[in-house]
């Protein structure tokens, strides 16, 4: 069976030619076939998914269907609680951790109808990996299995792109639904913080944590991100507002919109690869073609942002770890503790200086915004490196594309807008204003349909 995406599939169980039951097994079958070469789910809920589905199925019989998710096949990164399930951050630390509650998203999605086939692999705690040291391997991209994924949300990109689920829940904390999205050629937003819940979701940085999704189209992504956004009163970082509609202005097009394309980000703070380049010159001249105007905006150099975001990550992670780091050092792998060992011996001072200096980049982003409706740049510098390539310390060789929008909160869609050396892809990022994370949707969808790709997915593995 052809994948279907999300808005596909729930089109064909309403003509009754797709059946919830018939869907969810094909995915759970070719997800547990492939697994032991892409190492995306940590573990499968098969009898669960199995009895959800014949459920959805009878409620599609009946035309009492909860929605377009309803008998999708998803999966949750493991750092998403799940009730009578283990949840263990992929770490030795919680190997045994059977939470009593389902986190907010995972209720939410239940509601709607959508279909658990398990546990996806992530970084440990979101933020140690690509480990081999741990008690599951690292996922593997399936564009090139020899290739590094992205991460934290490792698991999940590697499913989507793979074909083996429909969409699935990621967490961004410095880009880790938007690497793997970027890397492995699906789609991904990082909403607006404060948009959806973090409650019952494993932290690493609570200033800067988000939870999102994955997706193979943007409007699978907009669904998605539909049946998850609002207020939760049990998340003190959610914001009182009411959810906003993501699906109604989905196709209206960016004639009229103002895109900055932060060029000095890419070819002077970071240069990209030079498919990259082509990438986002290519995505920059559609949308002008499809009626945007676009020019160029000016932020503070991408090394400022990213001194500024790691710092704050790096200590408040280490807060959230002390306590088992006193006790259980060595459970942690090599990665992450080694990563939190450095981030120990930050003070007070580096920590409160860095949010200051947050405040000073994120308003001389919203300067800009005054003059663009959205910004346009890379999601990486290129195509997925080697995974034997990236060491501990790999991602810190230069400054990321992504954390500055972790510093801002504002949302941050990835799209494919072309592929690489051997045909990986290459993913470029639609920055919107903070709470506009319709119109961030909008012009990713508006690209993605104007420069086709969505017809190309990986060769898996036999």
């Amino acid at each position: 069976m052809t994948t279907p995406t999300i808005a596909e599939a729930a089109r064909l169980f309403a003509a009754k030619t797709l059946s919830p039951r018939e869907l969810v097994r094909d995915c759970l079958d070719r997800a547990e076939r492939l697994n032991p070469v892409i190492h995306a789910f940590i573990r499968f809920t098969r009898e669960a998914a199995l009895a959800a589905a014949a459920e959805s199925e009878t409620r599609w019989m009946k035309g009492a269907q909860r929605g377009p998710l309803d008998g999708i096949p998803i999966a949750h990164k493991d750092i998403y609680e799940t009730a009578g399930v283990v949840t263990t951050g992929h770490s030795r630390v919680l190997l045994h951790h059977v939470p009593q509650e389902d986190a907010a998203t995972v209720r939410q999605w239940k509601a709607a109808g959508a279909v658990s086939l398990g546990k996806l692999a992530t970084h440990e705690f979101a933020w140690g990996g690509p480990s081999f040291d741990l008690p599951w391997p690292p996922a593997r991209n399936p564009w090139d299995i020899t290739r590094f994924t992205g991460g934290s949300s490792s698991g999940t990109g590697a499913a989507v792109a793979a074909g083996v689920i429909l969409g699935g829940t990621g967490s961004d904390t410095g880009g880790s639904i938007r690497m793997p999205a970027a890397l492995c050629g699906t789609a991904g937003i990082k909403p607006t913080y404060g948009l959806c819940s973090r409650a019952g979701v494993l932290p690493l940085a609570q200033s800067l944590d988000t939870t999102g999704p994955l997706a193979w189209t943007v409007e699978d992504c907009a669904l998605l991100l539909q049946a998850m956004a609002g207020h939760d009163p049990a998340d003190p970082s959610s914001a009182d507002r009411p959810a906003p509609d993501l699906l109604g202005g989905l196709r209206d097009g960016v004639k009229g919109l103002r895109i900055g394309v932060i060029r000095h980000f890419h070819e002077t703070d970071m240069p990209v690869s030079p498919g990259m380049q082509t990438a986002i010159d290519t995505a920059a001249a559609a949308l002008r073609e499809a009626g945007a105007e676009v020019g160029e905006a000016s932020l503070p150099s991408l090394q400022a942002f990213n001194a500024a975001g790691w710092v704050i990550l790096a200590a408040e992670a280490y807060a959230v770890h002390e306590p088992w780091l006193r006790t259980r050092y060595r459970d942690y792998g090599e990665f992450l503790r080694e990563r939190l060992a450095v981030a120990a011996t930050l003070s007070a001072a580096d920590y409160i200086q860095a949010q200051r200096r947050r405040r000073e980049l994120a308003d001389a982003v919203g300067e800009q915004m005054r003059h663009f409706d959205i910004l346009l740049t890379a999601g990486s510098p290129g195509e997925a490196r080697p995974i034997e390539q990236m060491t501990k310390w790999a991602s810190f060789e230069g400054p990321n594309f992504t954390i500055p929008f972790n510093l801002t909160g504002q949302p941050g869609v990835v799209v494919t807008a072309g592929f690489g050396q051997g045909g990986l892809p290459l993913g470029i990022q639609i920055i919107g204003r903070p709470f506009e994370d319709a119109m961030a949707l909008r012009v990713g969808h508006a690209l993605e349909t104007v420069l086709g790709l969505r017809g190309q997915r990986p060769k898996l593995p036999a």
